[in-house]
């Protein structure tokens, strides 16, 4: 099943699809996406009240680039290869009549359907935003990833509230490039080492992921330059498929080739047995979750605990080992490592959904839910917490509360990657089966 967009329906506060720009308008994609699979692409607009044509492009009012593409010449050429891969003939599409065409890119597309840009005020709601949790499960990696990426600077928060950040759909294709990498099997210690050389190659750019000439191949990060593609230290690869970035790219095997190290070399390093020898917490942090990446989460949560010694207890420590405590499936520990940092941050929002899913998961359900309730006095749109509170109380058999809740999640977050179970347990629809991921782990 294709992943789901992180867009709503529009609701009473939103613009309507015609205010948004796109009621009349005949729309072409050209090239490859990079926010989502065409498919999806192709639902979201026509939802928003456009039609979609495949034509020369004669009929079509806007004319979309995938913003992997610099130009409309190149995505036109990516085009033309697929359509020669997949029907062995090619159609006249470098005949693409562009006269009275408005051509975008499609991050201008999004900008003008208000899906990024300054939306993300405080003001505006958190119904086209993305939690943790919520963009774990869309990518399919552990919500302790999306923390890490997010806490380094790689994913950046459109706003948060109570600590709890919320991602706006210009960072979902920041958060692919770095989920692609992790389901290749590189180690977010490793993925750091990528980015750090990445960021070493281009200097002159704040975010180079947000790149459009980024491509990600395998366990590799490659730049796009021209017609090639170079590894981000410099060295020229031979790309027999430029147009496909999800084919693999080939380096040339010459003796004067200089071979980045190896996954195998990265994860062969050991950490240090003994937090003693770090000065800082930043170093003991580095080394927790060196530990971590390894699946050493026993460790890791010791060297956390050293960490509470020798700083001082912080709620982000607490709500840290706490992860790694439920990791470990001991949900005692890891409840009142989640109380404590309750304790030292009343308004942590995202500590006491957690909490409310280990009380849950350990039987305590009504206990679950007053700390379900608890997270939404502080944050009463928090859209996971609604989720995780109708199922708590669908579970006391408080189903018209528990209807409240699932209603309410729905009108947040209409396309969550739980919203199918939402509308199951609501009876509105007969497709929704089984249960997320946890949102912990």
């Amino acid at each position: 099943m294709a992943a789901p967009s992180p867009f709503s329906f529009p609701t009473k506060d939103e613009p309507s699809a015609d205010k948004q720009g796109l009621h009349g308008e005949k729309i072409r994609f050209v090239g490859k996406m990079t926010s989502m699979s065409r498919r999806e692409v192709v639902d979201l607009v026509t939802r928003h009240g456009a039609e979609v044509t495949d034509d020369d492009g004669s009929s079509a009012t806007l004319l979309v680039i995938g913003d992997s593409h610099p130009d409309l010449a190149s995505a036109l050429q990516s085009d033309t290869t697929r359509s020669t891969q997949s029907l062995g003939n090619v159609d006249a599409l470098d005949n693409v009549d562009v006269r009275g065409t408005t051509v975008l890119h499609e991050s201008e597309l999004w900008q003008r359907m208000g899906l990024v840009g300054g939306e993300c005020d405080q003001s505006v709601g958190v119904q086209k935003l993305y939690t943790p949790a919520m963009l774990a499960e869309l990518l399919d990696v552990p919500v302790t990833a999306v923390r890490r990426w997010h806490r380094q600077g790689t994913l950046v928060a459109c706003h948060s509230v109570r600590r709890l950040p919320y991602f706006d759909f210009s960072e979902v294709a920041v958060a692919r490039h770095l989920a692609s990498l992790y389901t290749a099997g590189c180690s977010l210690r490793v993925i750091d080492r990528k980015l750090a050389e990445l960021k070493r190659s281009l200097p002159e750019i704040d975010r180079p992921l947000c790149d459009p000439s980024i491509v990600v191949s395998g366990r590799q990060l490659y730049l796009r330059r021209g017609d090639e593609l170079a590894e981000p230290g410099g060295q020229l690869l031979i790309d027999f498929d430029k147009p496909d970035e999800e084919q693999s790219a080939v380096a040339l095997t010459t003796s004067q080739m200089v071979y980045p190290i190896s996954i195998e070399e990265l994860t062969h390093a050991e950490p240090q047995d003994s937090a003693d020898s770090f000065s800082t917490l930043e170093e003991l942090q580095l080394v927790a979750l060196e530990w971590e990446d390894q699946g050493e989460l026993a460790r890791a949560a010791d060297t956390y605990r050293t960490m509470l010694v020798a700083g001082g207890p912080t709620a982000e420590l607490h709500f840290a080992l706490a992860d790694l405590l439920y990791r470990l499936e001991d949900l005692p520990a890891a409840r009142e490592r989640y109380y404590a940092a309750i304790e030292l941050d009343e308004e942590y929002v995202e500590a006491r959904a957690n909490l409310g899913c280990v009380l849950a998961e350990n039987g305590e359900v009504e206990l679950a839910v007053a700390a379900f309730q608890g997270a939404l006095a502080y944050h009463v749109d928090y859209a996971d917490v609604h989720y995780h509170l109708a199922g708590a109380l669908d579970r006391l058999d408080k189903q018209n509360e528990a209807e409240l809740h699932w209603q309410t999640f729905l009108a947040l977050a209409p396309e969550s990657p739980w919203a199918e179970i939402a509308r199951t347990r609501l009876g509105l629809s007969e497709n929704g089966s089984g249960v997320p991921s946890n949102p912990i782990s």
